[in-house]
């Protein structure tokens, strides 16, 4: 009971820290970014199209999350581009 008590805060507090990753990423791009988008998502497509600001931050990006995860834009980016973050009864309607 309480494990899963503990585990169900703790994916609701992933959400949020989510929900502002994206808030964020909408502000500083005063708008002109995707609101479900997070920064470590753009910040790899960004580097991938070739655009100085995603070779600037994705280094960083991934240098703070080393301690919890490898390649942690580039996960986030396949993540936004497989649905994976959609309930299970949007991600039905991706072909």
């Amino acid at each position: 009971m309480i494990h899963r008590a503990i585990t169900n805060l703790r994916r609701r507090l992933l959400h949020i820290f989510i929900a502002i990753d994206q808030l964020a990423w909408v502000v500083v791009t005063l708008g002109d970014g995707s609101p479900d988008e997070t920064i470590s998502a753009a910040a790899w497509r960004m580097e991938s199209q070739g655009k100085p600001a995603g070779r600037i931050l994705r280094p960083i990006i991934d240098a703070l999350f080393r301690p919890l995860e490898r390649d942690h834009c580039r996960k986030s980016y396949e993540s936004e581009v497989s649905g994976a973050q959609l309930p299970d009864s949007y991600r039905a309607l991706i072909p």
